[in-house]
């Protein structure tokens, strides 16, 4: 079985045309402005919605492992009880619990993504498989990957690149494109700030684009105080120039998973503001001066 989150169809931002995203639970990284942050964790996790919460307890009635329980009137969660309290959740009357996470089983996920077919033959799109960091999951993403070239779909993978190299090279095959995303080029930064070895992920980059470099799409989450600087952003054009790839993404920073970061019972961040989109127009002027294709959002 694998753990899907979330799977969004009709999606248009993470590969060609219209496309089935299937999100897999799962991820090395520890990114502090994550916007699935509900991804992290590899199982099934209990979210709770302090918005919708109105303390009347019941949860705390219902569970019979004492892992939820209010304290001075706030809720508390002790995922250590290993207990996802299901029937708190279905006690709950404002709906403020709910789970993340669902096993399914390849075929499952495959006849959800074939609905839309018509639309995916209609617009050159297919589908994209997500996390998290897919390779989480690497059993169940190559079956999904021989699944969906079965039946002839065209196939995404967004991914880190923090991955096994050997894992990496037995699912090229059934790839059509790698949203790889470069979230750094400085190595201890990166490491302090997500977790992952640069080293790690740049091979995996360069055995995609030393084989297939056609197949790559560059993603760069544009992050204030982490990486929107000149040197970075400089670096990543001439990086997709020499290796001569597809086309680069720069996503600037926003806030829109920022909710999840409470109902996953995390702090947040920072209270930084949404990064504009104009302020990354003049990247796409570099890059068409160094013949290379830069495009504002996914």
């Amino acid at each position: 079985m694998i753990n899907v989150f979330n799977i969004e169809r009709f999606a248009t931002h993470d590969g060609d045309g219209i496309r089935t995203v299937v999100f897999l639970k799962g991820c090395p990284l520890h990114c502090p402005w994550c916007a699935n942050p509900e991804s992290w964790d590899p199982n099934p996790q209990l979210l709770y919605d302090k918005k919708k919460c109105i303390k009347c307890r019941e949860c705390e009635k219902h569970c019979k492992s004492g892992a939820i329980y209010f304290k001075d009137n706030e809720f508390h969660y002790d995922k250590n009880k290993g207990d996802l309290c299901k029937e708190s959740i279905e006690n709950c009357p404002t709906g403020a619990l709910s789970i993340a996470g669902e096993p399914m089983s390849v075929e499952e996920i495959v006849y959800v993504v074939m609905k839309d077919i018509d639309y995916y033959e209609n617009s050159n799109g297919g589908v994209t498989i997500s996390g998290g960091e897919p390779f989480t999951q690497y059993e169940g993403l190559l079956a999904l990957l021989k699944a969906f070239k079965d039946k002839g779909l065209n196939t995404a993978v967004e991914t880190t690149g923090h991955c096994d190299s050997e894992q990496f090279k037995t699912v090229e095959p059934y790839v059509d494109t790698f949203l790889f995303d470069i979230k750094h080029l400085n190595s201890p930064l990166l490491k302090k700030t997500t977790g992952i070895d640069k080293d790690r992920v740049m091979a995996n980059f360069q055995y995609i684009a030393n084989t297939c470099p056609n197949k790559i799409v560059i993603r760069v989450p544009v992050i204030p105080g982490f990486n929107y600087d000149d040197t970075f952003l400089n670096e990543v054009i001439m990086l997709g120039k020499e290796n001569k790839v597809r086309e680069i993404n720069l996503l600037p920073y926003h806030t829109l998973g920022k909710s999840k970061w409470d109902q996953v019972m995390k702090n947040y961040y920072s209270d930084q503001k949404m990064l504009d989109k104009k302020a990354l127009e003049k990247y796409k002027t570099i890059g068409q001066e160094m013949g290379v294709y830069v495009k504002i959002g996914g």
